[in-house]
């Protein structure tokens, strides 16, 4: 074994070698090989020679060989002379900023910071990959206000310490308002810093410093976008873009600049309308549409240039909520009558009138508080003062429109159209108001009654006539019935005197006394034809006026018979002679009662002619009763022949 090892000690010793190379020949040469993803960070342990051997007070990184951590880094590659026992090499990986990134720098050493900054400034350091030139240049410890972006880099982390952070994104309609943490104090007066310019939206924080850029709030926004933004240098807060509506202008009310101007003139002595720019309220509104404004150093005042209605009313508010603190107006009438009314106002703010209102209230609220509640109020009130109830309601059209006059020409002072004012719902009180329904009703009422009073008498009339059309059929065939008969009596009349004619020719003695009782017959069948007639007449026309004529028709009957029962009792007394026709009626009236006077069989006889007469008419009588159409024509032919008889036997005078 120990020949084996004498025989093969080379190959036991090149083993070696080639395991510890790296140590013998840092040995032997001093070599150091830094791979191609390192850097090498020297810390040189002493020094031999030389007079500057330690480092000056309050620094650490040497940068003219002093003992200590070294300024100067080593590259990728082979270097010699690097002895063991003197330096010590530390691999270090390369720095890599991943993309989306940015790193921010400390510097372990450098010069002191300025008094009031708390950055360090820029210097050329080959973006912090040079230690010796960035100390050799002026560079500061501390936080560092450059940062390094995405990719690898040499940093020598004996000095410089490298911290990941996000960069910083914006989303859309959104705005940065930037807060920096460095620069020259504000001016007294303002409350954000000067616009500064040159760099690129903050992302050059080392220009902002160099162009005098003022610490704390900035009067710029960044847009939407991403920004590689120092977050030891800038606070950002994101907040949504100022948006103003179609249909409104945006008042702004810039609360830094310079002052600027009065644009109104001396007749406006409300506040300072400004130019663009200045601080102060801006004489050109913004249109509609979406502005990135800074709402720590400006607000935007939005007024509807639209007609825009306020509504009085407890129960009804607008989209604008500007009403939403009215409600609805409670008056005293004259009469002493509390009651509510809601009343609509309609205005328009014109667009180059908008400043000045803004300028005067502040706000659109402000406008409704102060002028529009108290003027539209008090003049509702002291109207109401003047007028009872009932007046206001029965005058509403007049004070709507005296109302809109006195608005318009007061709001005309505040640079405010007064478009139109509407009274709505007006609320009297409950017990007056039932007092009123109750009158109405009761007129209604009256209308409803004289309506239908009509249409009674209405329907009575076509009832009437319906029943008059239904009759009258009945009143032609009673017409007709009646000049049946006129024509029937005139037939029997007509008879009559052809029997009449007969009888005088065929008698010559009685022809008088037969055209008497011809005359006779035909006056009594005459009137008995036109009391039958009439009375046909009358029943027809009692029927057709129903119930209500009976008695008048009754009566024409009445008369009618009594008419031709005089005519024929002057007739019969005529033939007869007062007193036979009355022995004769008193006869009749007994025979009603069928009293038997004379015996069936009648004997008599007698020595003067006035006896037998008398006989005669009784035994005639007795056979009108038991036939009286026969007896009536016998009694009339008797009474002829008494009379011939009469005048036959009265003396003759000379």
């Amino acid at each position: 074994m120990e020949t084996l090892i004498l025989n093969y000690w080379w190959v036991l010793l090149a083993l070696i070698c080639l395991v510890l190379y790296k140590y013998i020949l840092r040995f032997l040469f001093g070599m150091v090989i830094v791979p191609e993803d390192r850097i090498g960070l020297i810390t040189k342990k002493f020094v031999l020679f030389g007079s500057e051997r330690e480092l000056p007070d309050g620094r650490i990184i040497a940068l003219k060989g002093e003992a200590g951590f070294q300024g100067k880094t080593l590259a990728p590659g082979l270097y010699f002379g690097m002895w063991f026992w003197q330096y010590s090499v530390t691999m270090e990986q390369f720095t890599v900023i991943p993309e989306g990134k940015i790193g921010l720098i400390m510097a372990k050493d450098g010069a002191e910071i300025p008094t009031g900054n708390i950055l360090g400034q820029r210097v050329d350091s080959d973006n912090f990959q040079d230690a010796v030139k960035f100390l050799e240049n002026g560079g500061q410890r501390g936080r560092q206000a450059t940062y390094i972006t995405s990719g690898s880099y040499r940093i020598n982390t004996l000095l410089f310490q490298v911290s990941i952070t996000d960069m910083v994104r914006i989303q859309e309609s959104m705005v940065g308002i930037v807060t920096t943490l460095d620069g020259l104090p504000i001016e007294a007066n303002q409350i954000a810093g000067k616009w500064a310019e040159g760099h690129n939206n903050f992302q050059d924080f080392d220009a902002f410093i160099k162009n005098n850029g003022n610490r704390g709030l900035q009067p710029q926004v960044i847009l939407a976008g991403s920004y590689n933004l120092n977050p030891w240098a800038i606070q950002l807060e994101e907040t949504p873009m100022t948006e103003i509506p179609i249909g409104y202008v945006g008042v702004v009310i810039s609360y830094v600049g310079q002052e600027g101007n009065d644009l109104t003139g001396a007749d406006f002595k409300h506040g300072n309308i400004v130019a663009k720019g200045s601080k102060g309220v801006w004489l050109e509104p913004l249109g509609p549409g979406k502005y990135p404004i800074n709402k720590y150093t400006m607000k935007v005042e939005l007024v509807p240039t639209t007609n825009l209605v306020l509504n009085w009313a407890s129960a009804r508010s607008e989209a604008h909520n500007l009403d939403k603190n009215l409600s609805t107006i409670t008056v005293r009438s004259k009469d002493g009558f509390p009651f509510n009314l809601d009343v609509a106002q309609i205005i328009h703010v014109p667009t180059t009138e908008a400043p000045k209102v803004i300028a005067r209230f502040g706000n659109m609220v402000n406008l409704v508080s102060q002028v529009l509640e108290p003027t539209i109020g008090n003049y509702f009130r002291n109207s109401a003062q003047d007028s009872d109830v009932i007046a206001f309601l029965s005058t509403r059209k007049e004070r709507q429109e005296s109302a809109k006059d006195h608005i318009r020409k007061v709001l005309d002072e505040y640079n405010v159209n007064a478009v139109d004012t509407l009274i709505g719902d007006i609320v009297p009180p409950e017990s007056l108001m039932k007092t009123l329904t109750d009158r109405k009703i009761a007129e209604e009422q009256k209308i409803t009654y004289n309506t239908q009073k009509q249409a009674q008498e209405t329907r009575q009339g076509m009832e009437k006539e319906t029943a008059i059309a239904d009759m009258q059929k009945d009143i032609v065939k009673a017409q007709q019935s009646v000049e049946i008969a006129e024509r029937t009596a005139s037939a029997t009349v007509k008879k009559s005197e052809g029997d009449a004619a007969g009888v005088k020719l065929a008698v010559g003695a009685e022809a008088e006394a037969t055209k008497m009782r011809a005359h006779a017959e035909a006056e009594a069948t005459k009137a008995r034809a036109q009391a039958d007639s009439e009375a046909i007449k009358l029943r027809a026309s009692a029927e057709a006026e129903k119930i209500s004529l009976t008695g008048s028709a009754e009566a024409g009957k009445i008369l009618a018979v009594g008419k031709s029962t005089a005519e024929a009792y002057e007739l019969a007394v005529k033939a007869l002679g007062g007193e036979n026709f009355t022995r004769y009626k008193i006869t009749e009236e007994l025979s009603k009662g069928h009293i038997k006077l004379i015996p069936d069989v009648l004997i008599g006889g007698g020595a003067n002619a006035g006896g037998t007469a008398i006989d005669g008419l009784l035994g005639l009588k007795l056979m009108e009763m038991m036939d009286p159409e026969k007896g009536k024509e016998q009694l009339i032919a008797t009474a002829a022949t008494t009379e011939v008889l009469e005048v036959k036997t009265k003396p003759q005078k000379d």
